[in-house]
C-alpha cells in the first residue's frame, strides 16, 4: 500500500529496545514501501560549560567527536548485519527535541522508537522521551518494547471514545489493516472510576455503549473484519491496556486528541498512560494529526 507511509524516521540509542525498533520500522517500511532515516542524538555539551576553561571545553569537543565516530561504526556494523539499507544521521542535544526538528526536516511520515522499562516516578509523571515527542510530533509515532521474535499485525485494537475525533483513528487503523492484513476490533472503555452499580445499572450501560456503535457512521471495508467490544475498567487507560493484553493484541491504535491542560501537565493523556504501561506496540497519533 505505497503512498501512505514513504519516509520512517526510526531512533536509536542502540539499546535492546530500539533493535527491537529497528524491526518494526523495516515491517512497516517493506509494507508500505517506505525509506528509513535512522537518528542517534548526542547528549550535547551542558550549558554551564560554555564559559569553562578552554582545556575543559576541549576535552567535553573531543568525547563528543569520538561518540560521533563510534556512532557511525555502530550503524555500519547494523547496516552489515541486519542487511539493511537506510539514511543515517548524528546530532547533538535534547533527544526529543532533534527527533522532532529531524522528522519534520526529513519530512518523515511515522516516527519509530523504542521505550524503555519505566521506574515508577517515571510512570507518574509521563517524563519519557516517548511521552515528550508524541506532545510536539507532526507524524504518528510507533513505540515498542523489548520482545523476541518476529513483529506480528494481525490484531489490531482500536480504543474508542465515540467523539468527532475518531475518524482520525480509524482511517489510520484502515490503512494499518489494509497493509498488513489484520483484523480490527473496536473498543469502547466504561469507565466505572470507584463507583459500585447494580447488575441492572451495568447492563443499561453497556446497552447504551452497544446502540452507540449501531448508530455509529459504518466504514468498515468489506475485505477487513472489524468486530466492537465494551470493557469495564476503573480508567480508559486501565481498561485499554488490560483487555489488549488479555486478548494478546498486536498492536494499540490511538489518538491524543481530547484532553485538558492540567491533565496533560500532572498525568499525561489516555494515550501517554497506554504508552507507559502497556507491554503491546502503541500507534500513536499525536494532537497535531487530530485537527486535520
Amino acid at each position: 500500500m505505497a503512498g501512505f507511509i514513504n519516509q520512517i524516521l526510526w531512533s536509536t540509542d542502540f539499546s535492546d529496545e530500539a533493535q527491537e525498533a529497528l524491526l518494526y520500522a523495516d515491517a512497516f517500511a517493506k509494507t508500505f514501501d517506505a525509506k528509513i532515516v535512522a537518528l542517534h542524538v548526542v547528549p550535547d555539551i551542558s550549558p554551564a560549560l560554555y564559559d569553562a576553561a578552554l582545556v575543559v571545553k576541549g576535552e567535553l569537543e573531543k568525547r563528543v567527536a569520538y561518540v560521533k565516530e563510534e556512532t557511525q561504526k555502530k550503524f555500519d556494523s547494523l547496516k552489515k548485519a541486519k542487511n539493511l539499507e537506510f539514511k543515517t544521521l548524528i546530532k547533538e542535544g535534547n533527544a526529543a527535541k532533534k527527533i522532532i526538528e529531524t522528522a519534520e526536516e526529513e519530512k518523515a511520515d511515522l516516527i519509530v522508537l523504542g521505550r524503555r522499562g519505566l521506574s515508577a516516578i517515571e510512570k507518574l509523571f509521563i517524563g519519557s522521551v516517548a511521552n515528550q515527542v508524541l506532545r510536539s510530533s507532526p507524524v504518528p509515532l510507533l513505540l515498542t518494547k523489548k520482545k523476541t521474535g518476529k513483529p506480528r499485525f494481525k490484531k489490531i485494537l482500536v480504543p474508542t471514545d465515540f467523539s468527532e475525533q475518531e475518524e482520525v483513528e480509524r482511517d489510520y487503523a484502515w490503512k494499518l489493516a489494509k497493509g498488513f492484513d489484520s483484523a480490527l476490533t473496536l473498543l469502547h472503555v466504561l469507565e466505572l472510576h470507584d463507583y459500585e452499580f447494580t447488575p441492572r445499572a451495568l447492563d443499561e450501560m453497556f446497552d447504551a455503549v452497544e446502540k452507540r456503535f449501531k448508530q455509529r457512521e459504518k466504514k468498515e471495508k468489506e475485505d477487513i473484519p472489524v468486530s466492537e467490544d465494551v470493557y469495564r475498567a476503573i480508567n480508559a487507560a486501565v481498561g485499554i491496556v488490560d483487555y489488549a493484553d488479555t486478548h494478546k493484541f498486536d498492536m494499540i491504535v490511538i489518538s491524543t486528541c481530547v484532553q485538558s491542560k492540567i491533565e496533560r501537565f500532572f498525568l499525561g493523556s489516555t494515550t501517554e498512560k497506554v504508552i507507559s504501561y502497556t507491554n503491546i506496540p502503541v500507534f500513536a497519533i499525536p494532537p497535531s494529526s487530530c485537527a486535520r
